[in-house]
């Protein structure tokens, strides 16, 4: 009888063993989720133009009320998040030139060339304008900018509370997903298809 007793005591337990094991693994890979997810959208904020992406920082908490939104705060942010996505769309059209005396020169490209905002002097020599001009892939770029930028949106806690304050659980799934694979597929895609501009907001390198 006694061993019986101490059989029942050693199998509870092992299953309380095995029921912590799997709790800290459980615990432990959503951890790991988490810093993926956190990394993978550090890495996509690179992809966004510098201005745009700290005047999010700085401006979705004010619009936002840090989360706590009513009806005229949420349609500010929402105003906020178009206005900054559709930044993020002409941006990508942006270049930037650099003339014989060193100074760079910003602008946008059209389908007959780059227009600068400034007119250099007329010292200065600049390379040929024409083959600056506007290209199919300058839409895929911009395309690709926007869903960065909501992929990164979708990420940040003062819209996820505004938009969202109590979800369900289909949609918390749905929104801790798909950040994670539009970051996922327009990375790749900026990879296969890297972008030659320098525009506003993003750095030019030594050659340009």
């Amino acid at each position: 009888m006694s061993m019986s007793v101490r059989q029942r005591g050693n199998s509870k337990e092992a299953d309380d063993e095995k029921t912590e094991a799997r709790s800290s693994s459980s615990s432990s890979s959503s951890s790991t989720l988490s810093g993926r997810a956190l990394a993978s959208t550090a890495n996509l904020a690179n992809l966004l133009p510098t201005g745009t992406l700290l005047a999010f920082q700085i401006l979705t908490p004010v619009f936002s009320n840090n989360g706590s939104c009513d009806s005229v705060t949420r349609c500010l942010t929402l105003g906020l998040l178009i206005l900054l996505s559709f930044s993020c769309f002409l941006a990508s059209f942006t270049d930037s030139v650099k003339a014989s005396d060193g100074q760079v020169y910003h602008g946008v490209a059209t389908v007959k060339g780059l227009w600068l905002f400034e007119e250099p002097p007329t010292s200065s020599v600049l390379p040929d304008l024409r083959k600056y001009r506007m290209r199919v892939m300058d839409w895929v770029h911009a395309l690709l900018s926007v869903l960065v930028f909501y992929a990164v949106a979708l990420r940040d806690n003062n819209v996820l509370n505004c938009f969202y304050p109590k979800p369900e659980h289909e949609t918390k799934e749905v929104l801790d997903i798909l950040p994670l694979g539009i970051g996922l597929i327009c990375s790749l895609l900026f990879l296969v298809f890297p972008t030659t501009r320098h525009g506003i907001g993003f750095p030019v390198t030594p050659g340009k």
